[in-house]
């Protein structure tokens, strides 16, 4: 007779089916996986090394998300593309930029302290090529200052957006230019909430959301269909 088997501790699953989960999400958001690409299930799940339950679970969420359709008999369709990731960029811009503006009028000596700390270790991360603290330092850049506008509301409708902030800045911080470019943005905005200088602070919130988008839809998508039309280049 077998012995009887511990059930498996469930924080284990859930670890499994977030990974699953963001690799996909990095995968369409870097464009590695296109929108209209059709994914098999049992073949999706034999290339991360897992069982098909964590891959559903994880694509279930990722439906959720607006990144893929889940059609029955047909398979799983990406959806996620340039247009939507430039939709979703503007929104942002138009409520950071906000939320910027709002912090230049409300800003304290703390917070300004608190902002010049992180930018310092943002400059030390830069010279590094430590692109995980960056990526780190760049979201508590953000929520610094959204906590310093005090605007909760516009906070709980950027929530949503956090996953594929997150995972786009995980692709462009991945560029060495990008990440000085991204450094100097990060700085010009500071220094308009510490002169509180709020017109130049929504200004400079927004120039910075847009244009990182425009980068990453540049290198996600247009550079890869280049790539795939052009093929291969002649030795």
């Amino acid at each position: 007779m077998l012995p009887r088997l511990q059930p498996v501790d469930p924080a284990y699953l859930k670890g499994l089916r977030a990974h699953v989960r963001d690799a996909l999400r990095r995968a369409i958001i870097a464009g590695e996986l296109p929108s209209g690409a059709v994914l098999n299930e049992r073949q999706t799940a034999e290339q991360l090394g897992v069982s098909t339950t964590p891959l559903k679970e994880a694509l279930r969420q990722l439906e959720a998300e607006g990144l893929v359709v889940i059609e029955p008999r047909r398979g799983i369709r990406v959806t996620f593309d340039a247009a939507q990731a430039e939709e979703m960029a503007l929104a942002r811009a138009a409520l950071e930029s906000m939320m910027a503006r709002m912090a230049a009028a409300r800003i304290e000596e703390s917070g300004i302290g608190r902002l010049a700390a992180i930018v310092d270790k943002m400059t030390e991360a830069t010279a590094a090529s430590a692109t995980d603290d960056l990526i780190t330092l760049n979201e508590l850049f953000h929520d610094a200052i959204h906590e310093i506008s005090r605007c909760r509301y516009l906070q709980r409708i950027l929530v949503g957006q956090r996953i594929y902030d997150h995972a786009a800045r995980q692709f462009i911080l991945s560029d060495p230019a990008e990440r000085i470019r991204a450094l100097r943005e990060h700085r010009t905005i500071f220094e308009a909430l510490a002169r509180r200088d709020a017109d130049a602070a929504e200004r400079d919130m927004r120039d910075h959301v847009v244009r990182s988008a425009q980068q990453h839809v540049k290198a996600a998508f247009e550079s890869r269909a280049q790539s795939a039309i052009g093929g291969p280049s002649a030795p």
